[in-house]
């Protein structure tokens, strides 16, 4: 995100992945074309293609493309609309192959057993590497578009607070951003499908992943002992060449990129459209500037706050969103959410929307998050709309409505076409 020589200091810049899947258009089969779409632009089968403050990458499956912010970007506003001018001008590229993007976390229909295909040009060596040690035909791998937030730090103290405040919000940020309720063309019961499938990927080493929550590490040389050297070291029987050896190993839901300064928040789902993503990413950096400023509570009372205990509450949020209830009375008062009994965490991002976010000259983000906190996640109002057990037409319709969506610019609610 950020060259070392020039760090930026806390909320002074954004870093944004947006993954998309590339599908047929009638069908919804995945369409493995990525490095088509790529050639047709730019005549060779390259792992990025700039257009200034935005750039395409490919992923490690064939039939998902990335955009994202080209190096830091100083604010989060307005951002929605340069990406949509990249979905537009992909999915007019896509015309010719009866293919386009769809959006959510997971493709609900896909068989990643037999649909799965490995991204073979540059810089494929590391996903190979992952492919042999974990085989990537699942839908851990092969079956989940994400959202990533990098957030910048410049120096150790900075990184303390960043982290302190990243991991105790990170539990509940799924409850607003779940869209993957559908896989294998039945409906999961839980609200992020993606996150769920995400954490057990890498069982075989499971200190990869860990609780998904970060360790209780607040400088880089904590975080190298705590988390990069378990995972290095255990990595090195299954990758004798240390193509792994990297920060990018680590699978946690937010990790740290120290040699670009930065914190990755990768628990968000892809959402129907960018300006809802933006809804979210707005309402996470609103708290979390609450947070490191110590509003509520000190950075302390944040740093004191294990992974297991905070993984409970995640676990809860990915099965039951909004609705999941938080009976950790002493976790709602890091926010200074006074609450007696049977406290949502849909309520408690109603109080924080009110407490950290600011959204007037954005009335499109402030009403995405309006329809978020209001009919739920992207994963409930997919599931409202499907009907408890839908056919694969009932599916495949309304995923082209969220195709719409994406094209749009719009937000999905399930009792009208976007």
């Amino acid at each position: 995100m950020n060259s070392k020589k020039s760090p930026l200091h806390l909320f002074k810049g954004f870093g944004v992945e947006l993954e998309y899947m590339i599908v047929e258009q009638d069908t919804l089969e995945v369409k493995p074309i990525t490095d088509k779409l790529i050639y047709d632009q730019v005549g060779a089968y390259l792992s990025d293609v700039e257009f200034g403050d935005i750039a395409w990458s490919n992923e490690l499956v064939l039939h998902v493309v990335e955009l994202k912010t080209q190096g830091p970007v100083d604010k989060l506003a307005g951002l929605q609309w340069k990406m949509l001018e990249h979905i537009r001008k992909i999915n007019q590229m896509l015309q010719k192959y009866n293919a386009m993007l769809l959006p959510t976390g997971a493709h609900p229909l896909m068989n990643p057993d037999t649909d799965t295909r490995l991204w073979p040009h540059e810089h494929n060596t590391v996903y190979e590497a992952y492919n042999k040690i974990f085989d990537c035909r699942g839908h851990g791998w092969a079956n989940l578009q994400s959202m990533h937030l990098n957030l910048p730090f410049a120096n150790d103290k900075e990184f303390e607070k960043l982290h302190a405040a990243i991991r105790v919000l990170l539990p509940i940020i799924p409850a607003l951003s779940a869209s993957s309720p559908i896989l294998d063309g039945k409906l999961s019961g839980l609200d992020d499908t993606r996150l769920e499938v995400y954490r057990h990927n890498q069982d075989r080493i499971p200190v990869i992943a860990g609780k998904i929550i970060p360790e209780q590490a607040f400088s880089k040389k904590e975080y190298e002992d705590k988390i990069f050297a378990p995972i290095f070291e255990a990595i090195k029987p299954y990758d004798a060449e240390g193509v792994l050896q990297d920060e990018f190993l680590n699978s946690r839901g937010a990790i740290a990129r120290f040699q670009r300064n930065a914190i990755e928040i990768r628990l968000i789902d892809t959402q129907e459209s960018p300006v809802a993503d933006m809804a979210i990413a707005q309402a996470v950096v609103g708290v979390l500037q609450a947070l490191v400023s110590e509003r509520w509570v000190s950075i302390d009372e944040l740093k004191a706050w294990d992974e297991n205990r905070l993984a409970s509450i995640l676990l809860d949020v990915i099965a039951k969103g909004q609705q999941a209830v938080i009976t950790e009375f002493e976790f709602l008062d890091l926010f200074g959410f006074k609450c007696t009994e049977n406290c949502t965490v849909g309520e408690l991002w109603k109080y924080l929307a009110k407490e950290a976010l600011q959204l007037d000259d954005e009335p499109e983000v402030a009403y995405a998050l309006h329809v978020i906190l209001s009919r739920g996640n992207l994963s409930r109002r997919i599931a409202e709309a499907t009907g408890e057990n839908p056919s694969e037409e009932r599916i495949k319709e309304v995923y082209q409505n969220l195709a719409i969506c994406l094209q749009n610019g719009g937000v999905f609610l399930p009792e009208k076409p976007c």
